[in-house]
């Protein structure tokens, strides 16, 4: 993954000590102790039983539940009430926040041997510690491809890492079917102000329909920046394309006028040219 500096966080490629990344030595003992090969290993995962079952299905098997974590101040920065603008610095720190959780969530499992993590969820919560604090969490099920399940140039992302995909259980496995692989969650943010209306446009417009031009300029400027921000990581990929795209507004903290715009997806390639998968068979009941 990449921000807007264009910076790629540290990816581990070798057997590594995982409190490097700030991962806590509890973390670290029990990815080792759960390990792919590992004696009595046993896998965690939140998949439902019909996610993990289609995930064996597409020939990979769970390792365990992979998490990463970052509790972060975000920063302030000021802004003209009448004019419509992003707010760099906000938007930066969304990004470095996400990534800080991504990257422990991927260096957890790396430990654990894994191809990939399926099933991610990013999620944002205000914390009570303190004004403007928020703790950023990233959590998937790790998995492996089994013996057999090889893939054109392997299963792994572009920089060697597992991929990383927030497709469900069920959407990873169609995926796999129609001849496409994972390549990683990509991701565009930017928190954006709008400006406000002056009192002569509120008084014009007060009883009437009518529609208010900065508003609808600046959140679609927000909605496009966030947009061609995760489609620049798509091709920093080298993906042929990103499915399963969300696009969400999140105010966070900063009241009126200010919202963060976050787009975030599922890069794909390729694995065959042929795309089709089995049809459905019709089951008729017995009883």
């Amino acid at each position: 993954m990449t921000n807007p500096t264009g910076t790629t966080p540290a990816q581990p490629s070798q057997p590594f000590d995982l409190t490097q990344y700030g991962i806590p030595a509890d973390a670290a003992r029990r990815m080792e102790e759960n390990a792919d090969g590992a004696p009595g290993a046993v896998f965690t995962s939140d998949l439902s039983v019909n996610e993990f079952l289609l995930v064996r299905e597409a020939g990979f098997r769970p390792l365990g539940l992979v998490m990463g974590s970052s509790i972060y101040h975000i920063g302030a920065q000021f802004s003209s009430y009448n004019q419509s603008m992003e707010l760099g610095v906000l938007t930066q720190a969304m990004y470095h926040a996400r990534e800080l959780a991504m990257s422990r969530m991927r260096a957890e499992a790396f430990a654990l041997g894994a191809d990939g993590i399926v099933g991610v969820r990013l999620k944002v919560i205000g914390m009570q510690l303190g004004e403007h604090i928020a703790e950023f969490t990233a959590i998937g099920t790790a998995v492996k491809a089994e013996s057999g399940n090889e893939a054109r140039g392997g299963w792994r992302d572009t920089t060697g890492g597992p991929f990383t995909s927030d497709l469900s259980g069920q959407d990873f496995w169609t995926l796999i079917e129609a001849g496409y692989a994972p390549l990683g969650l990509v991701m565009g943010t930017c928190v954006y102000h709008m400006a406000q209306q002056g009192l002569r446009q509120m008084w014009r417009n007060m009883g009437q329909n009518a529609e208010i031009p900065q508003y609808t300029q600046g959140i679609y400027d927000a909605r496009e920046l966030a947009m061609g921000r995760m489609q620049a990581e798509a091709r920093n990929h080298r993906a042929e394309g990103i499915v399963g795209v969300q696009l969400t507004e999140h105010n966070h903290v900063w009241g009126y006028h200010t919202t963060e715009f976050f787009a975030i997806g599922t890069a794909v390639r390729p694995l065959r040219e042929d795309h089709r998968i089995t049809p459905p068979n019709m089951v008729v009941p017995l009883t």
